[in-house]
């Protein structure tokens, strides 16, 4: 592909539902986004991805699809979708949606066909077994809220297996059928313009689950049929995959054995993430430095997906499990904050107190290391959570956008909204929305906007190389660098509190006109490198050579 334009995008992750409401009846809708366009291109992301758009009971924040061709009636109509994709378009936004096929709602006209009898088409769309199979209680995504991987259903008389919830039957990838559909399903919404999919479980789509076998087999060679059929389709589409597995699988996602780059796009950085937030909560880069160390090298064309929130909880489970009570101890101490007994379930505002120095730092280490950076809705103003919802919903409030009532999400009354919005505390809707931090060039809107467009001022951020610079350094400092055919660029974190200051003399040679394009405060000029201040919780990009 001659146009990997992922490799340099601001990804900016949203749900319709949640996100402004044109017409009142308390549900975000497409038109709602529409409005809401000019906002995503003056904070500076070119590409929108979109959780769950189809037609579904809404049982699993729409990852319970009951129908892949169409657009939820809540959210509007496929025109309204397609003058989105159009809006998009002229404001040079991709739009990416989420391409949840490893099951279906149990809603699903084809699943309703199934269980109704031996004889329907659709019968082996799904996996079945004649008895209880012995495995039924291992392997669930969700502890706690699933008691097993195998149901029964009484009108089929079989077994069938769903790897998350009993209403979300698994479908038989094993089944041709199966992969036509899937295919099909790709073309239509890239032929309506969509730029690409955010691929949801995708090591458990590839499974060739068999009744009684906790390990199945994984089908990799599937990806490498769906990505060439894809880019078949449309050249430049990009697929971006959930797939938090050991370190060694990784690459095999990204291609095949013969080292290229035709599988996978761009995977989600779960390592990364987790070793980020231990780093923060330990204040101390060690963790970081090693997980750049360790980074598999991944084919021409490949690229990470970074983030430090996404839709669910913060998955710390590639983590150890001291390494993991660290971290709730530092960012969810209480049993209500943390989730499956892995995760914590808050934003990061809270989550750092707050602390707007700590949130500045974070958010510039993210968008300065490996691949291409992912932001969640609300983060860019620094939104709370709402620990009195269930599960992963205490992340999923509506947008704040103003002090009119629901905080201008919607004209509805309070107890219509699809959830209510935060309006007490520190994280209420008064103290922390978007006007209010429009018209604030301090706010942490104004400090987004800023950093993203620095960023684009330096290309070689998320397409280039991304190393530790090993220098003496004092406690709690990372130093690292991005380097690419268009230049350097260099970067001094300061995770802990104590004011620091590093010797670069090491690496001054390389400079050509060094100077800082992004900083937490205004330092002095950075002479022989030798004594480059930073202050805690601060942070340096410094441009050390331009190429073009």
């Amino acid at each position: 592909m001659s146009d990997q334009w992922y490799k340099k995008a601001v990804v900016y992750c949203c749900d319709i539902d949640t996100f402004a409401d044109s017409n009142g009846d308390g549900v975000g809708d497409i038109q709602g986004l529409i409005g809401r366009l000019d906002y995503l291109s003056r904070l500076g992301i070119t590409c929108l991805w979109l959780n769950p758009i189809h037609p579904s009971p809404d049982r699993d924040d729409g990852y319970d699809v009951s129908d892949f061709y169409n657009v939820d009636p809540r959210f509007g109509t496929l025109g309204d979708f397609a003058e989105l994709l159009h809006q998009a378009g002229n404001r040079g936004i991709k739009v990416i949606i989420d391409l949840v096929v490893n099951h279906t709602s149990d809603q699903h006209p084809w699943f309703q066909s199934a269980r109704s009898s031996p004889d329907s088409p659709y019968r082996d769309w799904y996996v079945w077994a004649d008895s209880a199979p012995s495995d039924r209680h291992q392997g669930m995504v969700f502890p706690g809220e699933q008691g097993e991987t195998w149901s029964y259903d009484r009108t089929a008389k079989l077994w069938y297996y769903h790897r998350f919830y009993k209403f979300q039957p698994d479908l038989n990838i094993k089944n041709p059928a199966v992969r036509e559909e899937i295919k099909k399903i790709c073309a239509f919404w890239l032929q309506l313009g969509v730029a690409g999919f955010r691929m949801d479980a995708v090591p458990f789509i590839i499974e060739e689950t068999e009744p009684g076998n906790a390990n199945p087999p994984k089908d990799l060679d599937y990806l490498t049929d769906l990505r060439q059929f894809v880019q078949w389709r449309k050249g430049d589409a990009v697929l971006l995959a959930e797939a938090n597995v050991e370190p060694d699988e990784l690459v095999k996602f990204f291609g095949d054995a013969g080292g290229s780059n035709n599988r996978i796009h761009m995977l989600f950085d779960f390592m990364l993430n987790g070793q980020v937030m231990l780093a923060l909560a330990r204040q101390n880069p060690e963790s970081i430095i090693e997980a750049l160390r360790e980074t598999p090298k991944l084919p021409a064309g490949g690229q990470w997906a970074t983030f430090l929130r996404n839709h669910d909880e913060v998955d710390l489970s590639r983590l150890t499990a001291g390494q993991r009570e660290e971290v709730f101890a530092q960012f969810g101490p209480e049993p209500e904050m943390q989730l499956y007994g892995r995760g914590i379930r808050r934003r990061l505002a809270p989550m750092l107190g707050g602390d707007r120095r700590r949130l500045e730092l974070a958010y510039s280490l993210q968008f300065t290391l490996r691949g291409t950076p992912v932001l969640r809705y609300g983060e860019e103003i620094g939104m709370g959570d709402d620990l009195y919802l269930e599960g992963r919903d205490a992340i999923r409030t509506p947008m704040q956008w103003s002090l009119l009532e629901n905080a201008g999400f919607s004209t509805a009354d309070s107890g219509k909204l699809v959830r209510p919005v935060v309006d007490s505390g520190d994280y209420g809707y008064e103290k922390i929305n978007v006007t209010n931090q429009r018209q604030d060039p301090k706010s942490l809107l104004s400090w987004f906007e800023r950093m993203i467009r620095t960023l684009k001022e330096a290309p070689e951020i998320g397409a280039g190389s991304c190393v530790h610079v090993d220098v003496p350094v004092p406690e709690g400092v990372l130093v690292h660098r991005a380097e690419d055919s268009t230049g350097t660029m260099l970067f001094v974190h300061n995770l802990c509190t104590k004011d620091a200051v590093v010797d670069l003399s090491s690496v001054s040679a390389e400079a050509e006109f060094p100077n800082d394009i992004l900083a937490d405060r205004e330092y002095p000029d950075l002479g022989k490198f030798d004594q480059v201040p930073v202050a805690g919780y601060g942070y340096r990009w410094i441009r050390m050579r331009r190429c073009s």
